[in-house]
């Protein structure tokens, strides 16, 4: 089994995140030698460029946080992510459908 911080995605997802808490928990995360940094598309190349060549990984999150976006409008800002540099991408699903059995539209 790998160490704890393998495991460990460091997160900032608050709205009011700043270009100097992204380079923190960057620094934070390349410290500790986290697995990943998970931040808003906003955030995506400047993490990209903090954490270039440290081995943690990168994943965006997409419809955060209620997953309520149109499935096109999820699919652009993921590929938006991946262009910009991001490693995995964590997809909100849309609740309200999952709740109510619309699992083509979950899909």
């Amino acid at each position: 089994m790998a160490p704890l911080e393998k495991y460990i995605d460091h997160t900032l997802l608050k709205p009011t995140a700043s270009p100097t808490a992204i380079k923190k928990l960057c620094a934070q995360a390349m410290e500790h030698q986290f697995y990943a940094v998970c931040v808003n598309g906003c955030h995506v190349q400047q993490a990209k460029a903090e954490l270039r060549n440290s081995g943690v990984q990168l994943a965006a999150v997409i419809g955060f946080p209620l997953g309520a976006n149109h499935t096109k409008t999820k699919i652009y800002e993921a590929e938006q992510c991946i262009q910009d540099g991001a490693d995995e991408i964590d997809m909100v699903i849309n609740v309200g459908w999952l709740k109510s059995n619309m699992d083509d539209q979950v899909r």
